[in-house]
């Protein structure tokens, strides 16, 4: 199984924005040894101001898989306890590149970046457990879209 991105993507909800897609294309990740980008060719729906990718003005989303995976260790042999237990790090991270100011100068990028750290041994143990965190991950994401962009503009939490 390939992680991949279907263009377009559905966006979701925010204030002024209706139904908001993002057509993508294939591009190269900035560690292209264990990430996979894609950037934002057209807008759908109705996204006032809203730029596509350029390359002074990015809008960009990257997954990134750890580069090696770590493995669990050896318990202590007079304890049978594991000493720590290793996190193996996946990373989503959207970039967008932003005019800072009405004056003329460079672009500045913000960025956006979620990171799943799952335990070296649990990915196949407990699957079901793992579903079920991303289930509630996405899902509170898509809830909390809108509320989350007003809270950035606003300041307020």
């Amino acid at each position: 199984m390939s992680l991949t991105l279907t263009s377009p993507v559905t966006g979701t909800a925010q204030t002024g924005f209706t139904s908001p897609t993002y057509t993508l294309v294939s591009d190269v990740a900035p560690d292209n040894s264990n990430g996979k980008q894609w950037a934002v060719t057209a807008l759908g729906g109705t996204q006032t101001d809203v730029a596509v990718h350029t390359a002074n003005k990015p809008f960009t989303v990257t997954l990134v898989r750890p580069k090696v995976m770590k493995l669990l260790g050896f318990p202590n042999p007079a304890t049978g306890v594991l000493p720590f237990v290793p996190k193996n790090t996946w990373k989503i991270i959207v970039r967008k590149g932003l005019r800072t100011s009405d004056y003329v100068g460079p672009n500045a990028v913000a960025m956006a970046t979620l990171n799943v750290d799952v335990p070296a041994g649990d990915a196949t143990q407990e699957v079901e457990e793992l579903r079920a965190m991303l289930s509630l991950m996405g899902g509170s994401i898509t809830q909390l879209s809108a509320a989350l962009g007003d809270s950035i503009i606003s300041g307020i939490f």
